[in-house]
């Protein structure tokens, strides 16, 4: 396809695709998609090589948020059963951590529900970031705590923190469709806040909520623009008890398509395959690895994943290999531009290469309110039913909604932090 050969020769150049083009990748037919994927691919492993980043998500605080993100199981008015608790100890988030890193990830990533942190919570994450860093020396440290407020951002860098992860998860124009306590212009505000303040910018999407391509191809031009080092993709879970419940949109072979879209778009940030993974791609998650170079390992915040163990086998299987804490995951034009102090570059001149050598690694990709978003609110907050958003329409090239249900797959989280019981990594 005339397609695929264009938009392999802008991804090795790292030159934007056309919308038109993006869409016309959404678009392509099932007969169409393992030369899609394997044009992605090529990009993939142009600045990326076979390598697979770990990555590994400890819940702070779960549940009880005043935000009504219509996706999450933490939202005010949930009826999810979810694992609810206040803040973990700094020890004791220290030790899931570990779990994670004993499991091969590279990276941490610290989630607490609730619209944005106090001070005192601040505070909180800052002693965690250094009980970590302590017990395993050069962990990545990603913080996902919702909005911030000024000066945020520079205490957590100035304790320790590589990232910052926070979603914009939708389209500008639906975004009032699935939330109502916070604008679209305050996610992209939080993100420039961590950019501006040295550390590592990670923002993505969530896709089967309803979206049309139009809107998935908006979002990841937005974060394109945004310009983070990360982008993690999230495939909507259907929990019971949320507005968004009998929302199943997605087959594998479009989640396929929307990975190789962001792909194309963002052909040398690191994509996270995130939240749904299993429930959406099921057994084509192999397949999935040529497009992405970063997935969760073990469970997420409020949902149990595929088991630690067979993630690693299905990297191996696969023909890939766990990246190591010795190389850098961005290629070296992003790592060193992080390196200096600032957000890295897409621009178009081919002076990159995929790194290999010790040096800052970019991205994270928490889910944070839920398996999603990246927080909302105060824990503890009143939990009476808020105002509940209507969901958007049915999306083009998925199923109708109560269509394909996998409800069963979905499997709420009952080990790990906030348990007594050892977590899956």
């Amino acid at each position: 396809m005339d397609l695929l050969k264009t938009l392999v020769d802008k991804g090795l150049r790292r030159e934007m695709p056309t919308r038109d083009e993006a869409l016309a990748v959404l678009a392509t037919s099932d007969d169409e998609l393992m030369d899609v994927v394997a044009a992605a691919g090529r990009v993939r492993r142009e600045w990326f090589g076979r390598r697979v980043k770990l990555n590994y998500l400890v819940n702070l605080k779960s549940g009880l948020c005043p935000e009504d993100c219509s996706y999450c199981s933490q939202r005010l008015g949930s009826k999810a059963e979810i694992l609810k608790y206040t803040w973990l100890g700094a020890d004791e988030a220290s030790k899931a951590a570990a779990a994670g890193v004993a499991g091969g990830a590279k990276r941490v990533c610290l989630v607490a529900s609730g619209r944005g942190p106090t001070d005192r919570d601040v505070d909180r994450v800052s002693k965690t970031i250094a009980a970590i860093k302590e017990r395993h020396e050069g962990v990545e440290v990603c913080a996902c705590l919702g909005l911030l407020s000024d000066g945020q951002a520079e205490r957590l860098r100035a304790a320790g923190a590589d990232a910052y992860n926070h979603n914009l998860n939708t389209s500008e124009a639906t975004y009032g469709a699935i939330t109502s306590t916070h604008t679209y212009a305050d996610r992209v505000e939080t993100v420039q806040q961590a950019q501006a303040a040295g550390m590592s910018a990670c923002s993505g999407l969530i896709a089967g909520m309803g979206e049309s391509d139009a809107d998935l191809v908006d979002v990841v031009f937005s974060l394109r623009e945004l310009d983070p080092d990360s982008v993690p993709v999230n495939f909507l879970i259907p929990f019971e008890g949320t507005p968004l419940a009998k929302e199943w949109h997605l087959t594998p072979q479009r989640c396929l398509r929307i990975l190789a879209m962001v792909r194309f778009v963002c052909p040398d940030v690191e994509v996270r395959l995130a939240g749904g993974r299993e429930l959406h791609l099921r057994t084509l998650q192999p397949l999935a690895l040529h497009l992405v170079n970063s997935i969760f390992l073990g469970d997420y915040l409020t949902s149990e994943g595929q088991a630690g163990k067979d993630d690693l086998a299905m990297i191996a299987d696969a023909g890939f290999e766990v990246e190591d804490a010795g190389t850098t995951t961005l290629p070296r034009h992003r790592a060193d531009a992080l390196a200096a102090g600032s957000c890295g570059s897409h621009a178009t001149q081919a002076d990159g290469a995929p790194a290999t050598e010790t040096g800052t690694a970019g991205g994270c990709g928490g889910h944070g309110g839920g398996e999603h978003g990246g927080g909302c609110g105060p824990c503890g907050a009143d939990d009476a039913p808020a105002r509940q958003p209507e969901p958007v329409g049915a999306t083009a090239g998925g199923t109708k909604a109560g269509d394909g249900s996998h409800a069963d797959l979905v499997s709420v989280r009952r080990r790990g932090a906030g348990t007594d019981l050892p977590p899956n990594a």
